[in-house]
């Protein structure tokens, strides 16, 4: 007999695993594979930004997270320069770190960021979704899969005997990365390039406190003699844990291959990078990636859905490898549980697709184009390549010169320098995706225009299809963040004074279709009070309008004003219910 699950998710990176906690939270049974024997032992992604913190949140691990990772205030001094101990070129302040941009990250979220590898993050995740209930079994290879019309039968090996064996499940997700054999299997379509570039990342412990202390970052570049080749644009010391703990990334020709990770090699080219050998290292493992161009144009077919790298790979400038694909299983899970619970139709999933999908095009195209901006720098410096090391040095001397050459360098520096902010405060890349799919219903109104630039700074709108809006209200006098309203693998129903109709539609539909709708009625006398009035600048209907929220808490329908009767209230409700939830009114 097979084994049986409701969802089966192969592997466990920050897709997998934040699948396995979602689906486990929301009630419904997942059994969870990986063919390695324990969780990952590489810290290769780190920036966890606001809206995957969002999702962490809503789960109730964000304060577990927090207290093991490197905080917010470390993270942004990125450097670029010579070596540690060499010469500076210029600054960037990131990850709204700094006083300008700091207020837009707070007024657009209760979460920080943080830098948490993935050493930490999996075992967190993995660890709350097994207390919840999901079973993870290690050692365990995906071989196969076949779909029929009630469900998934996968093949698996165990790699400790060779033993292989079915799981029988009514869906399947494949998040078993770069490599995904489950993509493979599906054929998924996948555009441009592919690997473009080859790197070597390289952990090693030593204490460069002294170097670096003053310039706290997460991320420091190096302007060096061949940095530029391939790789991601120049030679990086990432932070792993301040200031003792360091990842070397270099760039290599990926037609040539992977140079040999000899001891020597390896010292060589970190003495290069912190510009001094008065150092003592302990290297803890190394070896070569690719950097990815390359994103799946469909992302499931039928009962199969593949989500994080195994659709968008991409380098890890931007920082936004993991945190897309935490979203990515944010966004298909409450979908499951909801078609496995029997509250919507199967057709609700055709939703994943059409809103995820597009999302992995985005990523993939703005983290290839942060490789290509670090070029500007080369441009400024007016050179082609780093091969002739006196032409570097003369062109650096020019840097430091007075005249007219030098002013040209300086001011040419400075800008390339500044457009960085592209790759290390694209705020609104995070914060601005919206949803266009069957489970998001139009208003009739046009998308609200960016005020400012689209890639730097979140736009919050209650425009359907657009993420709700974070703002501070209370409640019983605390504050509360309007996202912990929603949420929790449930609908919300937000509506203020006037909007009691709502509120009654959304008891009555709940009960009778075994769907749980919260009400979130904001205002004066209500159970919830904007007293900064801040909410009521930003929800952008009428005191009695309404907002359908979906779990995932993306603004589903919107209805600018109060209903014209309780009758009223209960058949837009019901109609929006039915729109979303992949069903079609009788």
């Amino acid at each position: 007999m097979p084994v049986e699950t409701d969802v089966l998710v192969v592997g466990t990176g920050p897709a997998g695993a934040s699948a396995a906690l979602f689906l486990t939270t929301y009630g419904t049974r997942v059994l969870v594979v990986t063919k390695y024997g324990r969780l990952s032992q590489e810290p290769r992604a780190h920036i966890t930004n606001q809206r995957a913190m969002e999702t962490l949140r809503d789960m109730g691990v964000e304060q577990t997270l927090t207290a093991l990772a490197t905080p917010w205030e470390l993270m942004g001094t990125t450097t670029f320069c010579t070596s540690l101990a060499g010469e500076e070129l210029g600054r960037i302040p990131s990850w709204g770190t700094d006083t300008v941009r700091h207020a837009d990250y707070e007024l657009a979220s209760p979460c920080t960021m943080l830098d948490a590898p993935q050493t930490i993050t999996e075992p967190v995740i993995v660890k709350a979704a097994q207390d919840r209930g999901a079973r993870v079994r290690f050692e365990t290879e995906y071989v196969s899969h076949v779909q029929d019309d009630d469900g998934v039968t996968t093949t698996l090996r165990d790699r400790m005997t060779g033993v292989e064996y079915e799981v029988r499940s009514r869906y399947l997700v494949g998040a078993d990365g770069a490599r995904s054999a489950v993509a493979a299997d599906l054929e998924l379509p996948f555009e441009v390039p592919g690997a473009v570039g080859g790197a070597l990342g390289i952990v090693f412990r030593a204490d460069l406190t002294h170097l670096v202390a003053h310039r706290p970052s997460v991320l420091y570049w190096m302007l060096q003699p061949g940095a530029e080749k391939e790789g991601v644009g120049l030679g990086v010391l990432r932070m792993i844990k301040p200031w003792t703990e360091w990842m070397l990334m270099w760039g290599y020709a990926v037609a040539d291959g992977p140079p040999e990770l000899t001891d020597a090699f390896v010292r060589e080219l970190a003495v290069g990078l912190v510009g001094t050998d008065d150092f003592e290292m302990e290297v803890l493992s190394g070896s070569p990636w690719t950097v990815n161009h390359h994103f799946a144009t469909t992302i499931s077919k039928g009962r199969v859905f593949c989500a994080g790298d195994a659709v968008h790979r991409h380098p890890p400038t931007n920082g936004l490898g993991s945190n897309t694909s935490i979203q990515d299983a944010y966004n298909l899970a409450w979908k499951l549980a909801h078609v496995i619970a029997g509250t919507a139709d199967p057709a609700l999933l055709d939703s994943y697709d059409a809103e995820r999908a597009p999302i992995a095009r985005q990523v993939v195209e703005r983290a290839n184009q942060s490789i290509a901006d670090t070029g500007r720098i080369m441009a400024a410096l007016e050179l082609t390549d780093t091969t002739d090391v006196e032409v570097l040095e003369r062109q650096l001397a020019l840097r430091r010169a007075p005249g007219p050459e030098g002013d040209r360098i300086r001011a040419a520096v400075r800008d390339a320098i500044a457009h960085k902010a592209y790759e290390f405060d694209a705020h609104g890349v995070e914060h601005n995706q919206r949803y266009a799919s069957g489970a998001v219903v139009p208003d009739g109104t046009p998308m609200p225009a960016y005020e400012r630039d689209a890639e730097l700074y979140a736009r919050p709108t209650t425009w359907p299809g657009a993420k709700l809006p974070h703002t501070w209200v209370t409640r019983d006098g605390r504050e509360v963040s309007t996202l912990d309203l929603v949420g929790k693998g449930r609908f919300a129903v937000v509506t203020g004074v006037g909007g009691e109709a709502w509120v009654e539609a959304a008891a009555e539909l709940g009960a009778e279709r075994g769907l749980q709708l919260t009400a979130v009625p904001i205002g004066p006398g209500l159970p919830y009070d904007d007293p900064y009035g801040t909410w009521a600048a930003l929800r952008e209907t009428a005191d009695g309008g309404v907002l359908l929220v979906r779990p995932d808490g993306y603004v589903a329908a919107r209805q600018l004003t109060a209903p014209a009767s309780a009758e009223q209230a209960r058949e837009w409700l019901a109609t929006a219910l039915d729109a979303v939830l992949g069903r079609r009114p009788a």
